[in-house]
């Protein structure tokens, strides 16, 4: 198989994925910008995540299912999105436990049955619609969400003056008129903010009253974003992984280009907010994070049209 690809928001090493699977008895070889791998049998091992990266937990996970004796992952992803593999997994016949904690344990099984699942909600999708409502000084009501996956985006929409009110599928949000700006946000792993969710937080900080800081932990070029804001009038001064946001009172419609996918979104959110028309190229990365979010975004009453 090719190297993975993805936004182009920094190294995304796979060495953790790598070095797991051989650990576990995978034959892995690099050579031209290919991976070769093969394996006859997979055994349970002991697995420290030197990062707990999402991808590298559920990687180990698939693999350690039908791996005979069991595999510990230390370090591990805590995020929604693990624990919901673990009961689809469990569901079919699989024996996993620990998601949502640090440490994870997969105890080998030879088969599985028919199970049928339904997904979680996609927490940072609940997410930018909660900013959508915030930056145009709206209100929303959002069903079929986990609030408790949202609540590091929830403390920080309410820092900026929002009002809400959540029971356990309902998110309900009611926008200031005057919205302030939060001290600092710092992307961190679950339940950490989210990185998918920093861009859009700093599109709703464009027009807050007041300075912002932003400290990216996650990925070294996530800013990219903030140089297509500026073109719409936003005030971003970038220094490395930290962005300094002074709000301005308004934004203004202008043609931009989105280079990934949440950067994209953040575009789409400061352009219901700009005075004037807004042109968004490259719309085809937003496309693979939202489900048809032009005509979300229509039933909200907004003018979006996409080409």
């Amino acid at each position: 198989m090719a190297y993975p690809g993805g936004c182009e928001i920094g190294p995304r090493p796979i060495d953790l994925h790598l070095r797991s699977l051989r650990n576990m008895g995978a034959k892995i070889e690099e050579s031209h910008g290919f991976l070769i791998c093969e394996a006859t049998e997979l055994r349970g091992t002991e697995i420290q995540l030197d990062f707990p990266s999402v991808g590298a937990t559920e990687n180990i996970i698939l693999a350690a299912v039908f791996a005979k004796g069991t595999t510990v992952i230390r370090n591990a992803a805590r995020e929604p999105e693990i624990m919901d593999l673990e009961r689809f997994i469990n569901a079919m016949g699989g024996r996993v436990w620990g998601a949502g904690t640090a440490t994870i344990y997969v105890e080998g099984v030879d088969n599985f049955h028919d199970v049928e699942h339904r997904i979680i909600p996609d927490r940072i999708v609940a997410g930018t619609y909660l900013v959508a409502a915030a930056i145009t000084k709206g209100e929303i009501h959002l069903k079929n969400v986990v609030p408790e996956h949202l609540q590091s985006v929830l403390y920080k929409l309410r820092e900026v003056g929002c009002i809400i009110d959540a029971d356990n599928s309902n998110i309900y949000l009611r926008a200031p008129e005057r919205l302030l700006s939060v001290d600092s946000v710092k992307t961190l792993p679950y339940p950490g903010f989210p990185t998918d969710m920093q861009s859009q937080m700093m599109a709703l900080m464009t027009v807050a009253d007041g300075i912002s800081f932003f400290i990216e932990t996650i990925f070294e070029n996530r800013f990219k974003h903030t140089e297509e804001l500026i073109r719409m009038g936003a005030n971003i001064k970038v220094d490395g992984r930290i962005a300094l946001v002074k709000g301005v009172k308004n934004l203004t419609g202008a043609t931009v280009k989105a280079k990934d996918l949440r950067g994209g979104a953040s575009l789409i959110l400061a352009a219901l907010a700009a005075d004037g028309k807004t042109v968004i190229e490259n719309a085809r990365h937003v496309e693979r994070g939202y489900d048809n979010i032009h005509v979300e975004l229509s039933k909200l009453g907004v003018n979006i049209i996409k080409t």
